[in-house]
């Protein structure tokens, strides 16, 4: 999946630079610029809640797209129907790797330990390009506070011939969690226990103090990304 800098007509979907912040980036995305035309992904992760619930409060009806890997925690799939309830989303969507593609390329759900690269290509990457393909646009969480390798996140970027958006890019950790605090949205349960990233079991573990926020995410395996997002350009705007 490749990213590149806007286009100079891309561009112009854009609010004006001094008006950009989360809120008004995601309003202007959902209602103006790619109205019916755009997807929100969620992991509906450590930090989920709080992009969701701006989603929430603009339209409820915004397509959500849950990738549905087959390997999640228990812990999530439970919070992701509670938040769901809590926020009145009306079109959330599951959507993973076809059962002939698991039984073909990892039959005994191992691949992960062997290939992690694969088994995120087979359980993430591929069902997220087919469903991504009615879209123009795809909104996601990240932040820059998040990795090292996040760290120049811009509000827009164009993949694949589709606009990307990071509405909560320059939110820090401090920002996430007051609004989970003014909201009071439910947390997902694995953050008392020190997940402060959360993907498929197999390749998640707590984080350490001092370590970057997704450090616990296929560690040990000279991982950072899953492949949903490559490395991004510099901020194009």
């Amino acid at each position: 999946m490749s990213v590149t800098p806007l286009r100079p007509e891309a561009k112009t979907t854009a609010p004006p630079v001094d008006a950009l912040d989360g809120t008004a980036v995601l309003r202007h995305a959902l209602t103006h610029a790619f109205k019916g035309k755009i997807a929100v992904v969620s992991s509906f992760g450590s930090e989920s809640a709080v992009l969701l619930a701006m989603v929430a409060g603009i339209d409820k009806a915004t397509p959500v797209l849950f990738i549905q890997t087959g390997q999640h925690f228990p812990e999530t799939l439970e919070y992701r129907s509670r938040l769901v309830d809590r926020l009145g989303l009306t079109d959330v969507r599951d959507i993973g790797p076809s059962a002939i593609d698991v039984s073909y390329s990892d039959p005994g759900g191992e691949l992960w330990y062997y290939d992690s690269d694969a088994c995120c290509a087979l359980r993430k990457v591929m069902p997220l390009a087919s469903a991504l393909k009615p879209f123009d646009a795809w909104v996601t969480g990240r932040k820059r506070h998040q990795s090292k390798n996040r760290a120049d996140l811009s509000f827009f970027e164009l993949a694949d011939g589709k606009v990307k958006i990071n509405p909560l890019a320059d939110w820090s950790p401090e920002q996430v969690e007051a609004e989970v605090e003014r909201l009071d949205l439910p947390r997902h349960p694995l953050v008392h226990r020190g997940f402060r990233s959360i993907g498929c079991a197999p390749c998640t573990r707590p984080t350490h103090e001092g370590e970057d926020a997704r450090a616990g995410r296929w560690a040990g395996k000279g991982k950072v990304e899953c492949g949903i997002h490559q490395l991004f350009p510099k901020p194009a705007i």
